[in-house]
């Protein structure tokens, strides 16, 4: 018998498969404990609120158990100005099953007041309670009562959606919708650190990244992937048995392109699992060759320069431009930065890997903004 070469295309997954009963109750306790562990934390935040606290937070009645998160730029008065400002939309992650708006309050607080943008925080119910694809409509939903409420000073000419993790794929989800396309016609997408491919096998995923134990003490050199323990249960919450896992909504690596914003900036991180599949979606968007999964992401030495980004080798940094800038497709991967590096708590980093992503975090934010200005919006 002939011996056939096994392609990327065979491996994929086509369907979510039906566990078994004994990994579906182990999976679903797993995940209700951590949902209810969550609880305290919530009291807490109401009792003694972010040093950052966003400007406004409204209720729709569209959504009326989803409030949204507000910011300002601190140049703004919001009740003496009218000026319409550029808008960012933020999603946050939390696995689609666990993480609040508020997370993101001081990484949306600084990209307003840097950026002199409105920044607004959406919100969207979780899995395993509402699985694929309520949170995309939860999200479309807020995107137009946000988008038609006069009260906001939205410049209806410059608008990006952007997300971390599980909120960067739901962003890329949700600018697919034709409500969304049409109407709110987002001119840019910033999905960061997402996960956009979930055909992909979970023990494939951990294997296309390198591991770097240079980078001790602290997580970042770690021989495993910390996602990696996370991902089945996260999976299996927001995925019911059957789904088509190359439906464009789900794994947004298989979009046609012009169903997503004409602009679209992906900024992954080195030390993670999700970066090749977001490299690759990268790649096929700009016309360039997809990287093969056994071509890891990245380098496999420590970076020369600490809290410093690279931006002279194309594979941390490259910029597709067509159609004389009417679409573009931008590519940044921080290096020696784990996934979700800017949302981590300080003590899983230890102290030099923190001041390294917060000197990372202000530059990708610096860089994100100044596209929009500068080459977007322009």
């Amino acid at each position: 018998m002939e011996n056939r070469v096994v392609s990327q295309s065979d491996l994929r997954r086509d369907k979510q498969p039906l566990l078994p009963i004994l990994s579906r109750l182990s999976l679903g306790f797993s995940i209700y404990a951590f949902q209810l562990l969550g609880t305290p934390i919530l009291w807490w935040r109401a009792l003694y609120p972010p040093k950052i606290p966003p400007v406004t937070i409204k209720k729709y009645n569209c959504r009326p158990s989803l409030p949204i998160r507000i910011f300002f730029p601190e140049s703004y008065d919001p009740k003496t100005s009218q000026a319409p400002l550029p808008t960012v939309y933020t999603i946050h992650g939390g696995g689609f099953c666990l993480g609040q708006t508020s997370d993101d309050d001081e990484w949306n607080a600084r990209f307003a007041s840097m950026h002199n943008v409105l920044v607004i925080g959406l919100n969207y119910r979780k899995a395993p309670s509402y699985p694929f694809p309520t949170a995309v409509y939860d999200l479309e939903a807020l995107l137009l009562a946000t988008y038609d409420d006069e009260s906001l000073p939205i410049d209806k000419k410059r608008i990006a959606i952007g997300g971390f993790s599980a909120g960067g794929s739901l962003t890329l989800s949700v600018c697919q919708l034709p409500s969304i396309r049409e109407k709110v016609r987002p001119s840019a997408a910033l999905p960061i650190y997402a996960v956009v491919d979930k055909s992909m096998p979970t023990d494939v995923k951990p294997t296309t990244r390198y591991y770097k134990p240079g980078l001790a003490p602290g997580i970042r050199a770690d021989p495993t992937d910390f996602l990696a323990r996370f991902s089945p249960m996260f999976m299996w919450s927001y995925i019911n048995p059957g789904q088509n896992l190359k439906d464009p909504l789900l794994s947004s690596y298989f979009a046609p392109r012009d169903t997503l914003p004409p602009h679209i900036f992906f900024v992954a991180t080195e030390l993670d699992q999700l970066a090749h599949e977001t490299w690759c979606m990268a790649s096929k968007f700009a016309g360039r060759p997809e990287p093969p999964w056994s071509t890891k992401v990245g380098q496999e030495q420590v970076a020369d320069k600490k809290g410093e980004l690279i931006l002279d080798d194309e594979r941390f940094a490259f910029e597709h431009i067509d159609e004389g800038g009417k679409s573009s497709v931008r590519w940044l991967l921080i290096p020696d930065q784990l996934h979700g590096f800017d949302h981590l708590p300080p003590s899983w980093h230890g102290e030099e890997s923190l001041r390294d992503a917060k000197s990372k975090e202000v530059a990708y934010q610096k860089i994100l903004g100044e596209w929009l200005h500068n080459f977007v919006w322009k």
